[in-house]
């Protein structure tokens, strides 16, 4: 069990993915993902999401991610933040994201 302090440690915002390029290098299947956090600017993300969604259907998408995190590096890309999904029953990522349209870098609480 974690304490109402220890939940607010953590940084989760609301952004918008405004580039997706292939991530050949990964172990496993992503993308890198630049996402658009309004005053905390664009951060960098690997996300491990292309089972279920092709690249065009990922720009302009509206995700939550965790943004306090210290970069993470990925073969040769350093991943600033951490998309947050759903493993559906074949343990293939569904994106978390807000079901109206909200400003980047809205906290979640």
């Amino acid at each position: 069990m974690i304490n109402w302090d220890d939940f607010e440690k953590i940084d989760i915002r609301s952004g918008t993915i405004i580039e997706v390029n292939d991530f050949p290098k990964a172990k496993k299947p992503a993308y890198q993902l630049s996402i658009d956090f309004g005053t905390l600017g664009v951060k960098q993300s690997s996300a491990q999401v292309t089972h279920h969604y092709p690249k065009e259907a990922l720009l302009g998408k509206q995700v939550v991610a965790v943004v306090n995190f210290p970069p993470k590096q990925i073969a040769n890309f350093f991943s600033e933040c951490l998309v947050l999904g759903v493993y559906d029953e074949n343990n293939q990522v569904i994106l978390l994201q807000p079901d109206q349209p909200v400003s980047n870098g809205q906290r979640i609480g």
